[in-house]
């Protein structure tokens, strides 16, 4: 299968390598020049529990290198989705799917205007990556799930055949007729860390030793509960403790949510599509929502005081 991972970062690096070593013409599309030409020179360092390697792989910033291909994988960050996805359609023929495996809700809405319902997949990934720099990552697949479905629950042939060669290569993959559920599911664990990670710049190992941190969390994942709830999805979890376990489960001390990453390289955040969209699934449904509209209140904040730091220190030098 000729598979294109559109946003080549950490998640898409280690998903690109094991999709890579598993035979398949997987391309690594990203826009952080020095990461491509890493990649392009020296193949993809990858660290993981079985050690240390190097995988070649096929790297570009520009999809015509690529042409077009079976499957887009889409990883970018929410906010470049459609801008991302735009600037990439030489990728996509007649044939061409394209799956979402990005973290939050919205994507399929943004990627289904731009290449059309009928071709959109979502899913989503417990797969972990840290890039540690330039063609160097640092990767989480082993025992990680990931979750892929058609938009309307259907089973078929191509989402079973694309979960077949995933699951062949060594990415263990699971077919969902419920992949709102699925989604929102994901978005839980999201919900429980990254915002309270983002405002307080914990570590996991950090967030799991306060009690009142771990309160905050409950308490947002309920109202996210309670929203998708109201508006039918079905859920695996029953009480948003589980979501506060599953966040944590395999990840070491010293693990940083995507969020914190964000920050601490002084990007914006995808806040937006994570507590943000539990703030308005709530408004369309009735559905209060004070802690996930603080969380996101508060990491706006954040983002605002990074930006005017970032121009200061641009205007000094």
């Amino acid at each position: 299968m000729k598979i294109a991972i559109l946003g080549a970062g950490a998640l898409g690096c280690a998903i690109g390598a094991t999709l890579t070593e598993g035979g398949h013409e997987t391309w690594l599309l990203d826009r952080f020049e020095a990461h491509v030409d890493a990649m392009r020179r020296d193949g993809l360092r990858v660290d993981d529990a079985s050690g240390s390697r190097r995988v070649k792989v096929r790297a570009t910033t520009r999809g015509a290198e690529v042409g077009v291909a079976d499957l887009v994988i889409v990883l970018v960050k929410s906010f470049h989705t459609d801008s991302a996805m735009r600037g990439a359609m030489e990728l996509v023929g007649p044939d061409t799917l394209v799956l979402s495996l990005q973290n939050g809700l919205g994507h399929e809405d943004i990627l289904a205007d731009i290449v059309g319902r009928e071709r959109v997949l979502a899913g989503k990934t417990y797969v972990g990556g840290v890039l540690r720099g330039p063609g160097h990552i640092e990767s989480g697949v082993i025992g990680k799930a990931t979750h892929i479905g058609e938009l309307d629950g259907r089973l078929t042939s191509r989402v079973n055949a694309i979960a077949d060669a995933f699951n062949t290569a060594g990415l263990t993959t699971k077919v969902s007729d419920n992949i709102m559920g699925t989604m929102w599911d994901k978005l839980l664990v999201n919900v429980a860390t990254g915002a309270i990670t983002g405002i307080t710049g914990l570590t996991y190992g950090q967030l799991y030793e306060e009690s009142v941190l771990k309160a905050t969390s409950l308490a947002a994942v309920a109202e996210a509960m309670a929203a998708a709830q109201a508006a039918g999805v079905r859920l695996s979890m029953t009480d948003p403790e589980q979501a506060w376990v599953l966040a944590a489960e395999g990840l070491p001390a010293a693990f940083k949510t995507s969020m914190l990453q964000s920050l601490e390289k002084g990007s914006v955040t995808e806040i937006d599509f994570i507590n943000g969209s539990v703030v308005r699934w709530g408004q369309r449904h009735g559905v209060p929502t004070p802690v996930n509209t603080t969380l996101v209140a508060c990491i706006k904040g954040v983002e605002r005081a990074m930006a005017d730091r970032q121009q200061r220190q641009g205007a000094v030098s």
